[in-house]
């Protein structure tokens, strides 16, 4: 309801009568029960002859006014807002030489009667503000906000008829209907304007709707579950578990025979507007009680809890997160953060770390608070899964290079840990070394190390030298010893990690590739360059067969393969890997992931480095502008990605743009990082090097 179905019939109803040649009548039946029909008819039957009414019952006179319709031809008969086909299949089933037109509902059952279905849309955003403007007049065409009010009500014509009468009365800009729809939706939906009581509001179409549908339950329920999610693309597996198949599929086929939703055989669409009616409460209407709605949306989290996919970094599952995104985005915009349950902060915590490993980590973020926040209000601080919560948000805050914030939690974080869990708790223990990781991050890799190594005595003693974070805490203290340039003491590290990766998780275990690719890129660092080539490649061939093309780390694998080249003086190769890794990275893991944003930095590089610097600038320029958007200005990627812009400024000899590059590269790396961190160094160099060559020039 609410597209102009009655409007439009109206509208031609009022063109026949008004032409010179209709010589036969235009008559109106509000056709929505088979008594109103018989009453329309009688009325019609009076119409032609008034003597009549007076002295034959209602039955007679409808059965003479067919009569006279079959008789004669060149009328128009408009049966408007039929409910059930069978109401007016004694009209339909005759042979008539005038035409009717019918308006209902209902979009499904017609055939059965030789009528040709007319489907009506909404208005196009053209269409929409045209009507808006056209009754409420005073608006400002230009700068009304009427296009933005029009997009929230879903170009639905009762909609925007409904706010522009109520703007015309109380001259409101829509900015203004905006915020009564947010702060008052059930009032907004029915609000009809001053002296038009009778007139139809937006929650009372739909209402009746529901009243016809009512002797099935489920229909109502999956409608009030469908509120919640993204109004598009819902896929109809959400559903399963609610019941059978041949019971949701009644259910859905009963909602979609009254244009209540979409169907296709995948996926199922609801207008924006019937979902935010029909999650607003409203005591006076039975299908929007209040208790209904809450349960609803509870269900609505656990079913979409149900459809996770079991893992967040199988490249095979990516799809199925992907989409499942915009409904999670949807019932967390749409439910307030006091209402999550536990289903909800499972559901938050999985998508925030998926998110996460995607690169999009503002997103990743929001979820992680939120789900944080549940966790905190449903199992209290010291539980272990909030505070699993904390230290998985503490990352989160380091991989987006907000540093500031990483450290204190992580810090708070471990103290709990320590003092709930014990210091020798798996989790304890992990917590450390996350936050060791954070002091390399910092520019710190003097206390990384120390920490490492405390971590690693513990780990060992605690779990045993084969225990998986043992290992893990081993390959972490040789990252921090390559992170601070003691490559004498990392490379045997990471070699004996190796080894034991190797033998207790097995050739093809994903961390023992992993150890494979630290140790190449290690020899790679200290100038062992055939032994870290011939390493990057054997890290390559086994990520590709054990894991496949199109895994992550196949994909670093692919890089670093394509920086072993360039070392060892094969630039031409190295690039046209490059190039084709990332293609790949952007096909798989899109143009925001931080592993793209990197490759793209290592592509440009490249080309500055052969002195392709047209293609190097471009191609630094537009990785920036992808990691300032996606990653945000504190992220490493972004600091280093716009110094090595500067740089090829430089290179190109133009310090117009690049001296002032350097300074906001410098500014910006000392605010983030501080003032000794390598990258800080790095721009403080790099900008008294384009500074000497300035005073040369």
């Amino acid at each position: 309801g609410g597209v102009g179905k009655s409007t439009l019939a109206a509208r031609y109803a009022a063109a026949r009568a008004g032409e010179r040649r209709q010589k036969s009548p235009v008559w109106w039946i509000t056709a929505d029960s088979a008594a109103g029909v018989r009453a329309g008819l009688a009325d019609l039957a009076a119409a032609l002859q008034p003597g009549l009414s007076a002295v034959l019952p209602l039955e007679a006179l409808a059965e003479l006014a067919t009569a006279w319709l079959s008789a004669h031809e060149g009328w128009l008969l408009v049966l408007d807002n039929v409910t059930d086909p069978a109401d007016v299949a004694p009209l339909l089933g005759r042979t008539m030489s005038g035409q009717i037109v019918v308006t209902s509902r209902l979009g499904e059952g017609w055939h059965r009667y030789g009528a040709r279905p007319l489907r009506l849309d909404v208005l196009t955003e053209r269409q929409s503000v045209e009507l808006l403007l056209r009754i409420a007049a005073h608006l400002d065409p230009v700068t009304g906000g009427a296009a933005e009010l029009c997009g929230t009500l879903g170009f639905l014509p009762l909609a925007i008829e409904q706010a522009a009468a109520y703007l015309h009365q109380t001259r409101l800009a829509p900015a203004a209907y905006l915020d009564l729809l947010a702060a008052r939706p059930g009032a907004m939906y029915d609000q009809a304007a001053r002296g038009a009581d009778a007139a139809p509001t937006v929650a009372r179409t739909w209402q009746i709707t529901l009243d016809r549908i009512a002797d099935v339950p489920l229909a109502g329920h999956i409608l009030r579950i469908l509120a919640w999610w993204a109004p598009e693309a819902i896929p109809r597996t959400l559903l399963g578990p609610l019941a059978s198949p041949a019971e949701i599929v009644d259910a859905l086929g009963v909602l979609a025979a009254y244009d209540m939703i979409a169907l296709d055989t995948r996926t199922i669409a609801v207008h924006r507007l019937v979902q935010a009616v029909t999650r607003t409460p409203d005591p006076a209407d039975p299908h929007r009680r209040a208790a209904d709605i809450d349960s609803a949306r509870d269900r609505a989290a656990d079913l979409l809890n149900q459809a996770r996919p079991a893992t967040t970094d199988d490249p095979e599952q990516w799809p199925a997160w992907r989409a499942l995104l915009p409904h999670v985005d949807a019932l967390t915009v749409h439910a307030r953060g006091d209402t999550d349950t536990a289903d909800t902060d499972l559901l938050l915590y999985d998508t925030g770390v998926f998110l996460h490993g995607q690169g999009a980590l503002d997103r990743a973020l929001r979820y992680l608070e939120r789900s944080l926040a549940a966790s905190e209000r449903l199992h209290g601080s010291d539980h272990p899964d909030t505070m699993a919560g904390r230290l998985v948000l503490a990352s989160a805050y380091e991989d987006a290079g907000d540093l500031g914030r990483a450290l204190p939690v992580y810090e708070q974080t471990l103290t709990d840990m320590t003092r709930v869990l014990g210091p020798d708790h798996p989790d304890t223990l992990s917590c450390r070394d996350y936050l060791a990781g954070a002091y390399t991050s910092v520019g710190d890799p003097a206390r990384a190390i120390a920490h490492c190594e405390r971590t690693l005595a513990d780990c060992a003693r605690v779990l045993g030298p084969g225990h998986s974070q043992t290992l893990t805490s081993r390959h972490n203290l040789a990252q921090a010893y390559r992170s601070a340039g003691d490559l004498a003491r990392a490379i045997p590290l990471f070699d004996q990690n190796l080894a034991d990766r190797r033998r207790f998780l097995g050739a093809d275990h994903v961390q023992t590739l992993a150890s494979l690719n630290s140790l190449a890129r290690a020899h790679r660092d200290a100038g062992d360059l055939a032994r870290g080539l011939t390493l990057s490649e054997q890290a390559q061939a086994e990520c590709a067969r054990v894991l496949g093309p199109d895994h992550p780390l196949t994909l670093t694998s692919r890089s670093n393969l394509a920086y072993a080249y360039r070392d060892a003086g094969r630039a031409k190769q190295a690039a046209d890997l490059l190039k084709r890794t990332l293609s790949d990275m952007t096909r798989v893991l899109g143009d925001g992931h931080p592993d793209t944003l990197d490759c793209g930095n290592g592509l440009a590089c490249l080309y500055e480095a052969v002195g392709d610097r047209r293609r190097a600038i471009a191609l630094f320029e537009r990785t920036l502008t992808e990691c300032v958007r996606v990653l945000g200005p504190d992220h490493h990627h972004t600091l280093s990605t716009r110094n090595n812009l500067a740089h090829a400024y430089h290179s190109a000899g133009d310090l117009a743009r690049a001296i002032p590059l350097f300074r906001h590269s410098l500014r910006e790396c000392r605010r983030v990082l501080g003032e000794d961190h390598p990258l800080t160094k790095a721009a403080r160099g790099n900008l008294a090097a384009a500074q000497r060559t300035g005073r040369r020039w």
